[in-house]
């Protein structure tokens, strides 16, 4: 098998948030680099998640990131998802009512910046995982808010 090719997982995408945390998955053998678009896209994203870390005063985790196309389909997830441009991040919360906290915060700075997201969506499984999915792009963001049960 041929080595993966590595990245630098350290390099700073924010003053708290460096990319290893937005590439990272469980299969290591699945090819998972961003362009320099995506990167600047995950830059954007952490501006947000910057306040977010600010407002809840403590780190953030974050469940995934960036998705290569690879990545992505072996995960299981959308094939129009903002993974996989680097826009979208899902964020580990310790249930249902944390996650409409992280949510109220990164609507009300919305608000206050008059800045638009694409997707903010508090997530559930089958297994009562919940995270929450916010993306934010370049241009065209929908606004979308919803709960969503997989």
């Amino acid at each position: 098998m041929e080595p993966i090719v590595q990245l630098n997982s350290k390099a700073n995408l924010s003053e708290h948030f460096v990319l290893g945390e937005f590439t990272r998955s469980k299969y290591p053998e699945v090819y998972n680099i961003p362009s320099h678009e995506a990167i600047a896209n995950l830059k954007r994203l952490c501006v947000w998640l910057e306040v977010l870390r600010e407002r809840v005063g403590h780190p953030i985790i974050i469940n995934s990131g960036y998705r290569s196309p690879q990545l992505n389909k072996k995960v299981g997830g959308a094939p129009t998802s903002n993974h996989l441009t680097g826009c979208a991040a899902d964020i580990r919360t310790s249930g249902m009512e944390q996650a409409i906290c992280y949510a109220a915060i990164l609507i009300n700075y919305a608000k206050e910046s008059h800045q638009d997201f694409d997707e903010l969506l508090i997530e559930k499984n089958r297994y009562g995982a919940i995270w929450l999915h916010f993306a934010v792009r370049p241009k065209e963001n929908r606004r979308k808010i919803a709960f969503i049960q997989t």
